[in-house]
């Protein structure tokens, strides 16, 4: 790899994600589902998981229904949106919070850096009946010429490292008068992510957001986890 070249994107191969798992996901009144690598951990001592992650410090970790993603599927069905508005979900994993903005009406492009989960989201999207979308695999750092009227994002600044790169790729896609709708588990780089924001002529209002999240077998109260939606707009 030449110097400043960026690292091949990642394909996560079928015999590292193993048997798919359907769960039910309920989202007040609203039920959708969607398929999961039934053995996540499985996918982490794979010979390509390993290979990913040496090149590029890569993680699969898109093969997990996060909290947050529940969080922003519930605000895209609580809200009203103009049918067939354009939303780009980023760093779709499974791809729920595209799955409930199909399911209202709008046309959405599910992206990630791992073309695996970029085709798990579509799936999933077929999976309810939904055939409004599109895909595109890309690397945060070279993002394509385009925007969106809304930006779709949930649990992607987990890592300090990560809250630039976020900040950078929103401002690039994000179109002048569209809407960042972003949810965060209330982590650490939290704080990190609103001094950015507002050092790069965004400004964002939030909202208090609760999802259930099943417990394994013999605890049948599912968990609830609290965290934060960012509704982020150009200053």
């Amino acid at each position: 790899m030449s110097a400043g070249a960026l690292p091949p994107l990642p394909m996560t191969p079928a015999d590292a994600i193993g048997a798919v798992h359907e769960e039910r996901v309920e989202l007040d009144g609203t039920v959708l589902l969607i398929g999961r690598p039934a053995d996540p951990d499985r996918l982490l001592d794979h010979p390509a998981t390993l290979a990913a992650f040496g090149r590029d410090e890569y993680m699969p970790y898109w093969c997990d229904l996060w909290p947050a993603a529940r969080m922003l599927a519930k605000a895209v069905l609580a809200a009203d949106w103009p049918a067939g508005l354009k939303a780009l979900e980023l760093g779709c994993g499974l791809g729920l919070p595209g799955v409930a903005a199909l399911k209202k009406g709008l046309h959405v492009t599910f992206s990630d850096y791992d073309a695996a989960a970029v085709a798990f989201a579509a799936a999933n999207a077929r999976r309810n009946g939904l055939s409004n979308f599109e895909e595109l695999a890309f690397d945060w750092r070279n993002p394509p010429d385009r925007q969106f009227p809304l930006i779709l994002a949930s649990d992607l600044i987990y890592e300090e490292r990560n809250v630039a790169p976020v900040v950078a790729v929103v401002g690039r896609l994000l179109a002048p008068e569209g809407e960042c709708w972003l949810t965060d588990q209330d982590r650490r780089p939290a704080a990190l992510l609103r001094e950015m924001l507002s050092a790069n002529g965004f400004e964002y209002e939030t909202q208090v957001m609760r999802a259930g999240q099943p417990r394994g077998p013999g605890q049948p109260t599912p968990l609830r986890m609290k965290g934060t939606l960012y509704r982020i707009r150009r200053r």
